[in-house]
Parts: C-alpha cells; structure tokens; sequence
C-alpha cells in the first residue's frame, strides 16, 4: 500500500510514457527549443509494465492514467495497454491525449483493454485553436473524439484551459457543445507547469470566473463532496441532468487533502505531486537487477514523503524545474 504521513493511500497511477508532443500549447511549452528525453533515458515498454504490474499487484493501485507529452506519440502504447489489462487484479485504465491520433487507434485501444480517454479541446474555433496550439489541427481532434465515443471509450471527458484574451469568453458554448455531443467537459484552471515559466496568478481565468460565466446560460446544481470523493473535478449538475460538467481548481481551491494519486514520469522518476520539486528514482533500481520488493518499497518510500499540499497557495511558491510535458499530466 502507498500510504503518506497524512494517511491518504496512493490507488491512482499517472504514467507518462514520453515527454514529446505535436502540439506547442502556449500554457504548456515553446513553440521550440525544448530538450527531449534521449531513447537511453526513456522507460522500455517491459520497464512500463513492469513498474505498473508492481504497482497494481503490490501497492494496491487500481487505476491506471496514460499520459505524456503525447502518449499516442508512443509506438509500443496499444501493446502496454493489452499487458496491463492481463494483469491480476485489472485495474482500470484510461488515457489523456491531445485526441489528434485517436481516429486511428481508438478501435485498437478499446480491442486491447483501454476503458476511456481524456482529451484536451480548449476551443470550439479553428483560429483559435491554432493560436494556442500553433498546430493547424482543430478538425483531427474533433475526429478522434467522434471515433473514441463511436469505439466505446466512454465517458470520453473533454479538459479545457481558458486563457485570457484567447478563449475566456467560451465556456457556455463549451458546455453547450459537450451536452449536444454526449461528451462530459472539464475545465482546467491554468497551472504553473509550462516550460518556459511565464505563468503568472494574477489574470488566470478561475473556477470563479468560470462558473460565474456558465451560469448565465445553464443552471448548475453542485454534486456535493460525497460524490467527488478523491476526484479532483468538483462537479455541478447541468440544467437538471443528465450531464454534467466540472472544474478542476488547482489553485483556487486545492484539493490536496484528498489525493489519491502517484506519478511515473517517462524516465522512471516516482513524483508525488504535480508540483514537486524532488522525485525518486526507479530507473536506476530497474536497471541494476533489484527485485520487485526492492522496487515496492522504494515507490513506498517516496511516497511517505509526500507533502501536505501542492504550495500553490504559498507567496513563496516555486514552480517546479520539469514542465508538465516531461512530468506527465
């Protein structure tokens, strides 16, 4: 079990599985001059399973989060993902992806066990879309989500970050799109994990903002916290149901009490917290012949470390040295 000194158990795995990726979001990275993991530095498929087979059948973890950079960018993801759903017990595994390869691998993934996939749509217009991505790829996304939904990989979740001055007014027709489209949407509050350092807390658009702005189209009745449990979205019921949609507040109203998760980055770093500033690794232990044990109770370890809360709410507050494509989101 992966248990911290707060006494909050660890049953949710984020794995990234490559720090790469073929969008250039402006709250995420660069347009270039990113350093990518080397080959040599990157976890094999073998060592993903590995690590995820230790962790489901000796730490207690019972879901399972692809993630990257891009991880349909990963040749070797439909074979991990058949892999792990061989696992005794299966844990329920879901992807985040930026959904511009999913028209192509949505029915592959849902053969090979995928349950569900995130994606990451932050407008409804194309000009737009290609200004916070600097990728003119906004029709490939709205692909890929038709053929997740038509596959099976269900609830197909949509996460949206408003940016000011970009695509803060849209969070209505957002939201009116995802009932049309059976599609649950989740906004995202702007965190402080872009490459280049340029988040800044005054201007973020808030779950304030965006709820004031929801509600004057739609009627929101909030879930409560008995339903959200350790889920990070806080979640409001649209115009009676059946849909709904959430907010996931980072840094307006963390969550951190009720965390659940731990976090394999592409390189083998055990991190546990989006916003930490230390990490432990498991690579070298991986490639240095240690059991399955030896590897348990380092991840246990690690994650006894595990601070109270994320620091967001700190004046003193660094951002972490990695940005979220290495990290895994």
């Amino acid at each position: 079990m992966l248990i911290d000194t707060y006494g909050r158990v660890a049953t949710d795995l984020r794995v990234s599985l490559t720090d790469k990726c073929n969008l250039r979001c402006t709250y995420c990275m660069p347009e270039e001059g990113l350093q990518w993991l080397g080959k040599q530095e990157l976890l094999s498929d073998d060592e993903i399973v590995r690590l995820i087979r230790i962790a489901v059948t000796d730490l207690g973890i019972t879901e399972v989060r692809f993630t990257g950079g891009e991880p349909l960018l990963r040749p070797g993801l439909v074979g991990i993902v058949e892999r792990c759903a061989a696992l005794e017990p299966r844990p329920r595994m879901s992807l985040t992806t930026n959904g511009i390869g999913l028209k192509r691998t949505a029915a592959a993934l849902k053969t090979a066990g995928l349950d569900r996939v995130n994606v990451s749509l932050d407008t409804l217009r194309p000009d737009v879309f290609k200004t916070l991505t600097r990728r003119d790829r906004h029709q490939d996304v709205l692909d890929g989500m038709a053929a997740a939904r038509e596959a099976g990989l269900t609830p197909v979740k949509v996460n949206a970050v408003l940016m000011p001055g970009l695509n803060d007014d849209e969070a209505p027709d957002l939201l009116a799109w995802a009932v049309a489209n059976d599609y649950e949407l989740r906004f995202i509050e702007q965190m402080p994990l872009d490459a280049q350092h340029g988040w800044k807390r005054d201007g973020m658009i808030t779950a304030g903002d965006i709820l004031e702005s929801l509600r004057t189209r739609f009627t929101l009745t909030e879930e409560g916290e008995r339903e959200r449990g350790s889920a990070p979205a806080e979640r409001w019921v649209v115009d009676g149901g059946p849909h709904r949609v959430g907010v996931i507040a980072s840094v307006t109203r963390p969550f951190c009490g009720a965390c659940d998760r731990t976090r394999l980055t592409a390189d083998g770093q055990v991190r546990t917290c989006l916003f930490a500033r230390e990490e432990s690794d498991l690579r070298a232990a991986l490639r240095s012949d240690a059991s399955d044990q030896d590897i348990a109770e380092l991840w246990k370890v690690a994650m006894w470390g595990k601070k109270a809360g994320s620091g967001l709410d700190d004046p003193t507050f660094l951002q972490p040295d990695r940005p979220m494509s290495a990290i895994g989101g």
